[in-house]
Protein backbone atom coordinates (compact mmCIF):
# COMPACT_ATOMS: atom_id res chain seq x y z
CA UNK A 1 0.00 0.00 0.00
CA UNK A 2 2.78 2.34 0.83
CA UNK A 3 4.32 1.61 -2.45
CA UNK A 4 1.06 2.35 -4.27
CA UNK A 5 0.53 5.35 -2.03
CA UNK A 6 4.01 6.56 -2.82
CA UNK A 7 3.46 5.88 -6.47
CA UNK A 8 0.11 7.58 -6.32
CA UNK A 9 1.64 10.61 -4.57
CA UNK A 10 4.42 10.76 -7.12
CA UNK A 11 1.94 10.46 -9.94
CA UNK A 12 -0.26 13.09 -8.36
CA UNK A 13 2.68 15.44 -7.98
CA UNK A 14 3.72 14.73 -11.55
CA UNK A 15 0.21 15.47 -12.79
CA UNK A 16 0.11 18.59 -10.65
CA UNK A 17 3.40 19.78 -12.21
CA UNK A 18 2.15 18.99 -15.69
CA UNK A 19 -1.09 20.82 -14.99
CA UNK A 20 0.78 23.79 -13.60
CA UNK A 21 3.14 23.81 -16.63
CA UNK A 22 0.19 23.53 -18.96
CA UNK A 23 -1.58 26.32 -17.09
CA UNK A 24 1.53 28.49 -17.23
CA UNK A 25 1.83 27.72 -20.93
CA UNK A 26 -1.75 28.75 -21.46
CA UNK A 27 -1.29 31.90 -19.42
CA UNK A 28 1.86 32.68 -21.42
CA UNK A 29 0.00 32.16 -24.68
CA UNK A 30 -2.89 34.33 -23.50
CA UNK A 31 -0.44 37.07 -22.48
CA UNK A 32 1.27 36.76 -25.86
CA UNK A 33 -2.06 36.90 -27.69
CA UNK A 34 -3.17 39.90 -25.66
CA UNK A 35 0.12 41.66 -26.36
CA UNK A 36 0.04 40.86 -30.09
CA UNK A 37 -3.71 41.43 -30.55
CA UNK A 38 -3.43 45.13 -31.54
CA UNK A 39 -0.79 44.28 -34.16
CA UNK A 40 -2.86 41.40 -35.52
CA UNK A 41 -5.94 43.61 -35.50
CA UNK A 42 -4.07 46.32 -37.44
CA UNK A 43 -2.86 43.81 -40.01
CA UNK A 44 -6.39 42.45 -40.39
CA UNK A 45 -7.80 45.98 -40.81
CA UNK A 46 -5.14 46.83 -43.40
CA UNK A 47 -5.95 43.66 -45.33
CA UNK A 48 -9.70 44.39 -45.29
CA UNK A 49 -9.11 47.99 -46.35
CA UNK A 50 -6.83 46.93 -49.22
CA UNK A 51 -9.37 44.36 -50.42
CA UNK A 52 -12.16 46.97 -50.28
CA UNK A 53 -10.09 49.50 -52.25
CA UNK A 54 -9.38 46.98 -55.00
CA UNK A 55 -13.02 45.87 -55.05
CA UNK A 56 -14.41 49.40 -55.31
CA UNK A 57 -11.71 50.53 -57.72
CA UNK A 58 -12.90 48.00 -60.27
CA UNK A 59 -16.55 48.82 -59.64
CA UNK A 60 -16.21 52.55 -60.26
CA UNK A 61 -14.02 52.17 -63.33
CA UNK A 62 -16.92 52.54 -65.77
CA UNK A 63 -18.43 55.52 -63.95
CA UNK A 64 -15.03 57.25 -63.89
CA UNK A 65 -14.60 56.60 -67.61
CA UNK A 66 -18.14 57.86 -68.25
CA UNK A 67 -17.40 61.11 -66.39
CA UNK A 68 -14.04 61.54 -68.10
CA UNK A 69 -15.39 60.94 -71.60
CA UNK A 70 -18.57 62.93 -70.93
CA UNK A 71 -16.46 65.95 -69.95
CA UNK A 72 -14.31 65.59 -73.06
CA UNK A 73 -17.31 65.91 -75.40
CA UNK A 74 -19.65 68.79 -76.24
CA UNK A 75 -23.44 68.60 -76.44
CA UNK A 76 -24.63 68.94 -80.06
CA UNK A 77 -27.84 70.84 -79.26
CA UNK A 78 -26.06 74.15 -79.82
CA UNK A 79 -25.83 75.17 -76.15
CA UNK A 80 -22.02 75.21 -76.25
CA UNK A 81 -21.78 73.20 -73.02
CA UNK A 82 -19.90 70.05 -72.13
CA UNK A 83 -22.03 66.93 -72.61
CA UNK A 84 -22.44 66.11 -68.91
CA UNK A 85 -22.99 69.78 -68.03
CA UNK A 86 -25.83 70.44 -70.51
CA UNK A 87 -28.65 71.76 -68.34
CA UNK A 88 -31.41 72.19 -70.91
CA UNK A 89 -34.61 70.64 -69.66
CA UNK A 90 -35.57 67.79 -71.99
CA UNK A 91 -32.48 68.16 -74.21
CA UNK A 92 -32.82 65.39 -76.79
CA UNK A 93 -29.20 65.57 -77.95
CA UNK A 94 -27.53 65.17 -74.56
CA UNK A 95 -29.81 62.31 -73.52
CA UNK A 96 -29.15 60.44 -76.77
CA UNK A 97 -25.40 61.03 -76.56
CA UNK A 98 -25.23 59.93 -72.92
CA UNK A 99 -27.06 56.71 -73.77
CA UNK A 100 -24.68 56.10 -76.69
CA UNK A 101 -21.72 56.67 -74.37
CA UNK A 102 -23.08 54.22 -71.81
CA UNK A 103 -23.69 51.64 -74.55
CA UNK A 104 -20.13 52.11 -75.84
CA UNK A 105 -18.74 51.61 -72.34
CA UNK A 106 -20.87 48.48 -71.82
CA UNK A 107 -19.37 46.84 -74.93
CA UNK A 108 -16.29 45.81 -72.98
CA UNK A 109 -12.58 46.33 -72.51
CA UNK A 110 -11.60 46.28 -76.20
CA UNK A 111 -13.38 49.61 -76.68
CA UNK A 112 -10.79 52.13 -75.47
CA UNK A 113 -11.47 55.83 -74.93
CA UNK A 114 -9.92 56.98 -78.22
CA UNK A 115 -12.08 54.58 -80.23
CA UNK A 116 -15.22 55.78 -78.43
CA UNK A 117 -14.34 59.43 -79.11
CA UNK A 118 -13.54 58.60 -82.74
CA UNK A 119 -16.97 57.00 -83.12
CA UNK A 120 -18.64 60.17 -81.81
CA UNK A 121 -16.49 62.30 -84.18
CA UNK A 122 -17.59 60.16 -87.12
CA UNK A 123 -21.25 60.52 -86.18
CA UNK A 124 -21.40 64.15 -85.01
CA UNK A 125 -18.32 65.75 -86.55
CA UNK A 126 -15.13 67.15 -85.00
CA UNK A 127 -17.04 69.81 -83.04
CA UNK A 128 -18.23 67.12 -80.61
CA UNK A 129 -14.77 67.04 -79.03
CA UNK A 130 -14.42 69.67 -76.27
CA UNK A 131 -10.70 70.24 -76.86
CA UNK A 132 -8.85 69.89 -80.15
CA UNK A 133 -6.50 66.98 -80.55
CA UNK A 134 -2.78 67.63 -80.71
CA UNK A 135 -2.24 66.39 -84.26
CA UNK A 136 -2.03 68.19 -87.58
CA UNK A 137 -3.72 71.57 -87.86
CA UNK A 138 -5.16 71.19 -84.35
CA UNK A 139 -1.64 71.46 -82.96
CA UNK A 140 -1.55 74.99 -84.38
CA UNK A 141 -4.84 75.72 -82.58
CA UNK A 142 -3.16 74.78 -79.32
CA UNK A 143 0.07 76.72 -79.98
CA UNK A 144 -1.20 79.95 -81.58
CA UNK A 145 -2.83 81.52 -78.49
CA UNK A 146 0.43 81.19 -76.58
CA UNK A 147 2.45 82.55 -79.50
CA UNK A 148 0.06 85.52 -79.84
CA UNK A 149 0.32 86.20 -76.10
CA UNK A 150 4.13 86.12 -76.20
CA UNK A 151 4.22 88.43 -79.24
CA UNK A 152 1.79 90.84 -77.53
CA UNK A 153 3.91 90.99 -74.39
CA UNK A 154 7.07 91.54 -76.45
CA UNK A 155 5.36 94.38 -78.37
CA UNK A 156 4.22 96.09 -75.14
CA UNK A 157 7.73 95.84 -73.68
CA UNK A 158 9.20 97.32 -76.88
CA UNK A 159 6.73 100.26 -76.88
CA UNK A 160 7.32 101.04 -73.19
CA UNK A 161 11.10 100.97 -73.64
CA UNK A 162 10.93 103.17 -76.71
CA UNK A 163 8.84 105.74 -74.80
CA UNK A 164 11.26 105.64 -71.90
CA UNK A 165 14.37 106.08 -74.06
CA UNK A 166 13.07 108.80 -76.37
CA UNK A 167 14.92 112.11 -76.21
CA UNK A 168 13.55 115.09 -74.32
CA UNK A 169 11.47 117.46 -76.44
CA UNK A 170 13.45 120.29 -77.98
CA UNK A 171 12.36 123.76 -76.91
CA UNK A 172 12.55 126.93 -78.99
CA UNK A 173 15.73 128.99 -78.81
CA UNK A 174 17.80 126.10 -77.45
CA UNK A 175 16.39 126.24 -73.91
CA UNK A 176 17.32 123.09 -72.00
CA UNK A 177 15.15 121.85 -69.13
CA UNK A 178 17.35 121.02 -66.14
CA UNK A 179 17.03 117.65 -64.40
CA UNK A 180 17.51 116.29 -60.88
CA UNK A 181 19.18 118.50 -58.25
CA UNK A 182 19.52 121.43 -60.66
CA UNK A 183 15.75 121.50 -61.12
CA UNK A 184 15.21 121.33 -57.35
CA UNK A 185 17.55 124.32 -56.89
CA UNK A 186 15.56 126.39 -59.41
CA UNK A 187 12.32 125.50 -57.65
CA UNK A 188 13.74 126.58 -54.29
CA UNK A 189 14.87 129.94 -55.72
CA UNK A 190 11.46 130.49 -57.36
CA UNK A 191 9.63 129.86 -54.07
CA UNK A 192 12.00 132.21 -52.26
CA UNK A 193 11.45 135.01 -54.78
CA UNK A 194 7.66 134.60 -54.87
CA UNK A 195 7.26 134.48 -51.08
CA UNK A 196 8.74 138.01 -50.64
Amino acid sequence: MTRNGKNHGHRSEHLHRRGRAALQGRVGRIKFLRASAPAVRRILHAFILTAAVFLFMGASDDSARFKDLGHRMMCTCGCGQVLLECNHVGCQSSEKMRNQLLAALDKGGNNNDDLILQGFVQEYGPTVIAAPTTTGFNRVAWIMPFVALALGIAFVVYVVRSWKNRPAPALADGIVIPRGSELDEFRRKARKETDL
